[in-house]
């Protein structure tokens, strides 16, 4: 996927009170720059952030974390969240691999993986979100109770995460590979992906992952 560069896109979020410049400091710690026990939710991939800001209105009592890796995507996420002066929704420019570094044991309530890049390539296989080198980084930070919410237009990728999670301790629930003409639709919110998948007709697979 080529990126559009967005000029001072860096100096934007380095500035912004919403992103935080120094994520590791916050490990095991998230609740305190809340100022509250509420749930932490996860978006990874969050891209321009109409997902994760959305959640953030509807339920107040629940905090909410977006990590974006590239700054011009993140940037636009910024924009919108200082249109909502929102108290219960930051955003990290991070590499979810290094997820580990940022969050504690059992300090994560929720995962959402929207969308997220298939690396179709098998050498790449790794790299996929749902990929078990991610799910123990996940296994290390993910409450016993938590799950994690995957959404995908990509069939081969959602057909690669359900073999991958078959020799693991995780297992699948509300698994649908037509997400808009399911029984989970009616809570559902969508991304700026999925709205344009869904005008073209195209079916979202989603699945929950838990242990």
């Amino acid at each position: 996927m080529r990126l559009r560069n967005v000029s001072g896109a860096k100096e934007i979020i380095a500035s912004d009170k919403y992103v935080v410049k120094e994520p590791e400091k916050y490990k095991g710690k998230w609740n305190e720059l809340f100022d509250n026990n509420n749930p932490i939710h996860v978006e990874i991939g969050m891209g321009k952030g109409k997902f994760i800001i959305e959640l953030a209105e509807k339920n107040p009592n629940i905090n909410y974390i977006g990590i974006e890796k590239y700054s011009s995507v993140l940037v636009r996420a910024v924009q919108k969240i200082n249109e909502k002066e929102l108290s219960n929704l930051y955003f990290i420019r991070f590499n979810a691999e290094l997820l580990e570094t940022i969050f504690d044991k059992n300090e994560i309530s929720r995962i959402y993986l929207n969308f997220s890049d298939p690396w179709p390539k098998d050498r790449h296989a790794k790299r996929r979100l749902t990929s078990k080198n991610y799910l123990d980084k996940y296994d290390n930070c993910l409450r016993a109770d938590g799950n994690i919410i995957f959404k995908t237009d990509n069939r081969k990728l959602f057909d690669f995460s359900i073999e991958e999670i078959k020799d693991t301790k995780w297992k699948l629930k509300n698994i649908t590979y037509d997400l808009h003409n399911s029984e989970y639709v009616d809570d559902n919110v969508m991304t700026e992906y999925e709205e344009k998948f869904v005008q073209m007709g195209m079916p979202i697979c989603r699945m929950v992952i838990y242990r």
